[in-house]
This record gives C-alpha cells, structure tokens and sequence, in this order.
C-alpha cells in the first residue's frame, strides 16, 4: 500500500490538522446542556455591524446574484478601504480572513532554506505556514511574554526572509510600542519583509500606539495585515486584508487565488468598515468586559497576562487542562493553550456582561470544587 504521507512536502508531513474550538450545538448534545456560553474563539459578542446586516439584507433580495462569482479584484470594499485609511487601491490585497494573507505571504517570499523570524507565543500560523512551504522558523524566545523585538532583530541571519509581528498579540493579548517598532525597523535589512498582524488593533484605543498602516510610507519592505473578523463582527464571513506597497501587494496578488473573498463577505465588509460608531461600541463593551474579568480573575486569586484584545490569557496556577474541562461540563468554552507551550493558562474571549458573569461563576464553582476535592 502506498504511503502518501511521504509523497507530501517534508514540511507538510510534520503538520498536524487544526484542531477548531468545540461548537456550541455539540457540547449541548454531548452533556445534555441548556445553555453555553462559548468564550473560545474571540468572537464579536454584538454580533456583525448593523450596517453589514443591512446591505446582506439587501442583497439576499437578489437571490441570483449568489450563482454568480464573486468581483474577481473586490474593487468596492477596496476603494472602501482606500477611502478610510488613504491609501491607494494598488496597495490592498483581500484575503480570505487574515490568516488567508499570511499563508499567501509565506508562499510568496519563503522556501526551502529561508528562514522566517517570529516570538514564542505568537500566533500559531505563523510556523504553520513556514513549516509548509519548506522553510526554516526561528521562534525567539519571549520577553514577559510578549515580543523581544532586540532579540529578534539579533536573530536576523542571511537567511532571513521575513519576520512576523503581532501587535497585540494572540494568545497572550501583549503589545509593543511604535519607539520599539521603529528601533526593529532600523536593524531589519532592506530586503527583508517585515509582517505587522494587526488582527486586534481595533480594540486598542490609546491614541498613541503604534498604527502600522501610518507606517507604510516609512518603511517599503512592510505588510500590514487586518481582519473585520473580530471588532466589525464578520468572523464566518471570512474576510481581511493587507496593505503594503504596490510592488509588494502586486506580488501578493500574484497568488491569491481570484475569488478568495465570497460575495457576501464582500458586501457585508463593505458596509461595515464604514460603521465607526459600532466599532466604539464594540470597543466600550471590550472594556468594560475586561474590567469585570480582571476584577473576578483577582478575585478568584488568579494572575492574567496584560491584554490589549478582546480576550485575557489567565494563569490557573495549576494544569490548565482539568480546569477547561470542568468549565465544559459548566456549559463554559474557553480555549487551552498547552499547545503555545503555556499549559497552565486558559485564553478567556471577553462576552457581553451577562456571558461573562456566567462563565466567571462556573469558574468559581470549578475552582471550589478543586479546592474541596
């Protein structure tokens, strides 16, 4: 019998399948739950902007225009996002959420013997998607968790082909500053192509953080890549971007398969990178979310990592596992991390504050029980 494992890529070979979140309808008919509450996968508790609905709702009124493909080039949503952010039409590559983005950039840039630079605890496509295209990662040890932005620029080798940034990043919500930024940017060659994931930055609202698309101007070798799935809400719609400059988005282009972003998610990301005052809402609820969660986790005696997202890495002081567990037969989904090497940890997405007093309240009970047990 033919072993087709060792036909595949030796890069390919070593992966393992992304293993999803439990759905909420499963766990429900597994342990016979009334309610679930699913705090796993960084969702938009508000659901999507109003202003995407309306135009879904508009256009499922043309029920042909779904058998036809979708806008090939998805001029609308980017002279929406050329319009919002000022930059040019060239310089916008759409992707099938953001992660579509940086598997398209690591297909464009890496191959064997090229390395790709990214943190400990940084976001797990980042080796993902290096490992399958041949290439070598260099994953630089974390600075409290969060990016070592001198140490990284120290690992820049001739090799080096691309560094992976994440600002904030996820799991771990931590966050570096424009002064530090710039201080990598000015070690980092010429030729090597720097990926800023902004996936998160809509939950940050201090003014002075670091914007990386008021960078691009500075620095020609930068991509920076976003995603309305998070703050705008349209996380099954699958739909992000990139923007960088023309020859480097013209190369993106180059591979992106033609209608990677459906035609709904079209329609629908149009609207909604328009509606700012849902994203303010949004952003105050993540706040005031945060808020109760650090106020519980302390509480409950327990530390969490500073977050910028929407979402607070919690240390249990204990093997996190029995503890996601338990909350399971709660009727609570959280997400594990063991796999980003911090097993004592549980990543808690922030809900609306009806979602979070129950979920803090199963883990309350949870924590009891280990306590009496």
């Amino acid at each position: 019998m033919t072993d087709f494992i060792k036909q595949a890529r030796l890069g390919v070979q070593g992966l393992a399948p992304y293993q999803p979140g439990k759905p909420v309808d499963e766990l429900q008919r597994e342990l016979g739950l009334t309610r679930v509450v699913k705090l796993a996968s960084n969702e938009n508790p508000l659901g999507p902007s109003p202003k995407a609905l309306a135009a879904l709702q508009l256009a499922l009124a043309n029920p042909l225009e779904l058998g036809r493909y979708p806008d090939g080039s998805g001029f609308r949503l980017k002279q929406a996002i050329a319009n919002k952010f000022g930059c040019a039409l060239e310089a916008i590559t759409l992707g099938n959420g953001s992660n579509d983005l940086l598997d398209i950039i690591a297909r464009v840039f890496l191959g064997e013997g090229d390395e790709a630079i990214y943190s400990q605890y940084a976001f797990a496509v980042y080796p993902l998607s290096v490992q399958a295209v041949g290439a070598t990662g260099v994953c630089v040890p974390a600075r409290d968790y969060g990016h070592d932005l001198v140490a990284m620029a120290e690992a820049i080798t001739t090799k080096t082909k691309v560094i992976f940034l994440a600002n904030p990043n996820n799991p771990t919500g931590t966050w570096f500053s424009e002064a530090d930024f710039h201080a990598l940017m000015t070690r980092v060659p010429a030729h090597v192509i720097v990926v800023l994931d902004e996936a998160y930055g809509e939950f940050v609202s201090d003014a002075s953080a670091l914007n990386g698309l008021a960078q691009l101007g500075r620095y020609a070798n930068l991509i920076v890549t976003r995603t309305l799935a998070k703050a705008y809400g349209l996380a099954s719609l699958r739909v992000g971007y990139g923007v960088a400059s023309a020859e480097l988005s013209g190369l993106l282009n180059r591979v992106r398969q033609p209608f990677n972003v459906n035609s709904l998610a079209l329609i629908a990301a149009e609207a909604a990178i328009t509606d700012e005052a849902f994203v303010q809402q949004t952003r105050a609820l993540n706040d005031a979310g945060m808020s109760q969660w650090l106020a519980a986790t302390q509480a409950l005696g327990l530390s969490c990592l500073p977050s910028r997202g929407n979402f607070l890495c919690v240390d249990m002081a204990a093997e996190a596992m029995p503890i996601f567990q338990a909350l399971l037969r709660e009727g609570v989904i959280v997400r594990p991390v063991g796999a980003y090497g911090l097993p004592n940890h549980l990543r808690i997405s922030i809900g609306t504050e009806e979602e979070n007093s129950f979920a803090i309240n199963a883990l309350a009970r949870v924590l009891n029980q280990q306590v009496d047990g």
